[in-house]
């Protein structure tokens, strides 16, 4: 403390006076530097009630092990969860809700491809970072934006590793079923433009039929087109209901769909008819390496069920950042974005992630998988069907 000497008692009174400025600065101080050593928290947007998928989970157990080992630079890391219903205008009030929550580091969501699209904006505009650990659609990271990222492969991507495998199997001309949505159309536009640079014709797309005497129709219009395979894509349930209504009327040959199909669902709803699907996805729990290795093991002991692809990706979308945040400390969103975009071969449980200048995860992500017996199986590569 400095003190300052005035003769009389009105010195006295000064002498106070600046004491308890001093003393109130202090406090002040003491504040900010406790306010700044406090925990590190992120925010989660996804539809948690209607379609979580184990991604609560996943998320929940990297932080935990995060504070275990001590935090991130010795600060706690906390959540902050907000369920966006799957819905453009749910999904848009948390991006603005978050968006003024300026205490949040970086925001990891959303599910949907038609809720991140929109969502983006209001993140890119108020300078906060958002990894999505799901929306695939190559339009969430066309726009040139600093703060959007994905931590799972793009449509464009999957697509042309379905459409290279299709090929390998002996297809030559195969019809698309797909949702109007940006998921949907993405995914099919992405496909047919690798179908035919893998020497595959698309003879015919569709997006809607009214009944299955309408789909039987459809059928016989593609039997006389001699057809050979179908690429789904859509998102559950439809794309599984359109694979049942497929079997009712006969259609026979194989089936191959996106990561959204990827769900205990094909083989709830799709039933008999979806018995040897193959779905283009992430996530190999069977992968001998350390990282994956220790994350079944441990998600199994903390849920006492195996994890699946979302678990997969929410656990990797809390390390990725906490990884960021550690090397960047309390820097500006820039500086975040930045260091994600220098992280390569980041070794996560569903892969090793590289992020190139859009944001997109360019790391070699996607494994195949075939619906046998009512199980996914992992297809190993160049494998026969």
């Amino acid at each position: 403390m400095v003190c300052i000497f005035f003769p009389g008692s009105r010195g006295k009174k000064v002498i106070i006076a600046l004491t308890l400025v001093l003393v109130l600065l202090a406090l002040a101080t003491g504040c900010q530097e406790t306010e700044n050593k406090g925990d590190i928290t992120i925010g989660v947007a996804w539809p948690f009630d209607s379609n979580n998928s184990l991604f609560r989970e996943g998320v929940e157990l990297a932080v935990k092990e995060i504070n275990q080992d001590g935090g991130i630079n010795g600060r706690n890391l906390q959540l902050v969860m907000k369920d966006d219903e799957g819905s453009v205008a749910a999904g848009m009030a948390v991006a603005q809700s978050y968006a003024k929550e300026r205490q949040v580091a970086a925001v990891i969501g959303h599910r949907n491809s038609f809720v991140s699209i929109p969502a983006s904006r209001i993140y890119e505009e108020a300078g906060l970072v958002m990894l999505s650990p799901a929306s695939t659609a190559t339009e969430l990271t066309g726009k040139g934006y600093q703060f959007v990222f994905r931590n799972a492969p793009s449509d464009d991507e999957i697509a042309r590793k379905m459409a290279v495998f299709c090929s390998q199997q002996g297809h030559k001309r195969m019809v698309i079923y797909y949702s109007e949505d940006s998921y949907g159309m993405g995914l099919a536009n992405s496909f047919e433009d690798h179908a035919q640079k893998a020497g595959i014709k698309v003879v015919d797309r569709i997006s809607y039929y009214g009944n299955l005497k309408d789909l039987e129709r459809l059928h016989n219009k593609w039997k006389a087109l001699d057809f050979d395979g179908i690429f789904i894509a859509s998102s559950m349930p439809s794309g599984a209901e359109f694979i049942a209504d497929g079997g009712r009327v006969g259609i026979s040959v194989r089936y191959y769909a996106g990561n959204a199909m990827d769900s205990p669902q094909l083989c709830e709803i799709g039933g008999k008819a979806a018995e040897g699907t193959v779905v283009g996805t992430i996530f190999n729990p069977s992968e001998i390496r350390e990282e994956v290795r220790k994350f079944v093991e441990n998600f199994t002991k903390e849920y006492n069920q195996p994890p699946g692809a979302y678990a997969a990706q929410g656990y990797d979308a809390v390390k990725l950042l906490a990884a960021a945040i550690g090397q960047v400390g309390d820097a500006d969103a820039a500086a975040l974005a930045g260091c994600l975009r220098g992280l390569k071969n980041w070794p996560g449980v569903s892969g090793y992630h590289s992020f190139d200048q859009n944001g997109n995860d360019v790391g070699d992500l996607v494994v195949l998988k075939s619906l046998r017996d009512g199980e996914f199986q992992l297809l190993k590569s160049g494998e026969q069907l």
